[in-house]
């Protein structure tokens, strides 16, 4: 494999639990799985209150999976959204970054995300704002590896609509000033790119003036729509070929911890495989590894209702399905009959307070 992947754990709602976490990183590591980045949007202390520190609960957790994923050998990251902060970088909000800073190191953070996502944006000296901030970071934290996601991470239209349009060349002057060492995260010609190619990948290079960092918006369902589907099949629209063109790639997994390793197993599949690689093929070999023979055919066979029809328009089949899965004792069973219940449904309200 010529790229190195890893779980970005970015999506909103309900969150993964610390075992869920431990497992699927642990599973997934064989398979060239280096890095896993905690970014989850349910974790206020990152985003809207990141000024607070995390409750003595939750750091203990956080520092526990930290030592399991270096246990493992693979990297750990923390996804940092300090909540507009670029429209006031004063001395209260530089101590309140010193302090979050000093919280990942003492974590043992190998990777530190600062991401502008999802905030307002629309201001024409916003690049350059960041850009401040991160240097202030890089100056005082401890991880080997800093990333940052734009408030333009994407060529789509719709992050205009909502967080204001894009100042005029705003990549190029990101990346014309960032440290070249610096990671850009980037999603593709959309938020959620149906595939990446070499051209788009190399133009975005030349504006970033370095290779992208994707963050793979697949099988992420955290949406008020997405969360109406499992999203199951394997990779697509993503040749072996682009490695060539990207710094790294990490895919944001579905709510459903377990059900997300079968398409993470088909997108390391894609890599080690090239030309001879069949999405079918590859998903119906990975449903089998996560779920075991009985249950990784019956999920093949039901892909097309569990990840087409949307939950609200299933009629008669849930219970259908319901009945299929729920004598079955597996975490990857549990989780249908979770979703067929809607205890992983999104609604816009959670997504604008997250």
């Amino acid at each position: 494999m010529d790229v190195e992947l890893g779980i970005i754990e970015g999506f909103y709602g309900k969150p993964w639990s610390w075992q869920a976490r431990a497992e699927t990183m642990a599973f997934l590591a064989p398979h060239g799985y280096r890095f896993y980045l905690y970014a989850p949007k349910a974790d206020p202390y990152l985003r809207r209150r990141w000024t607070e520190p995390h409750p003595p609960h939750l750091a203990e957790a956080l520092a526990g999976h930290a030592a399991r994923c270096r246990e493992a050998g693979v990297r750990f990251g923390v996804g940092l959204s300090p909540y507009e902060i670029f429209h006031g970088f004063d001395d209260a909000a530089r101590d309140a970054l010193t302090r979050k800073l000093a919280f990942c190191d003492e974590l043992g953070a190998d990777d530190l995300a600062l991401l502008f996502d999802d905030m307002p944006g629309g201001d024409p000296d916003l690049a350059e704002r960041q850009v401040e901030i991160v240097d202030f970071a890089a100056e005082r934290t401890r991880a080997d590896r800093i990333l940052v996601c734009p408030s333009y991470y994407s060529d789509d239209p719709v992050l205009d609509r909502v967080f204001g349009a894009r100042p005029p060349r705003y990549l190029e002057r990101l990346g014309e000033a960032l440290d070249p060492a610096i990671e850009i995260l980037w999603t593709g010609e959309e938020v959620v790119s149906r595939e990446w190619s070499a051209g788009h990948l190399a133009r975005v290079a030349e504006q970033l003036g370095r290779k992208p960092f994707l963050w793979d918006n697949y099988p992420v369902n955290d949406g008020q729509r997405m969360s109406q589907y499992l999203h199951l099949r394997g990779f697509t629209g993503r040749p072996a070929g682009m490695a060539k063109y990207v710094a790294a790639q990490g895919i944001n997994p579905a709510l459903q911890p377990t059900l997300s390793r079968i398409p993470a197993l088909t997108l390391a599949e894609s890599y080690r495989l090239g030309e001879e690689y069949a999405y079918g093929a590859a998903m119906a070999k990975a449903a089998v590894q996560v779920l075991g023979e009985e249950l990784g055919a019956r999920v093949r066979e039901d892909v097309l209702t569990l990840q087409d029809v949307g939950l609200d328009r299933l009629g008669e089949k849930a219970d259908v399905l319901r009945a299929r899965y729920a004598g079955v004792d597996h975490p990857g069973a549990r989780e249908i009959i979770g979703w067929l219940d809607g205890e992983y449904r999104i609604t816009d309200e959670i997504v604008q307070t997250q």
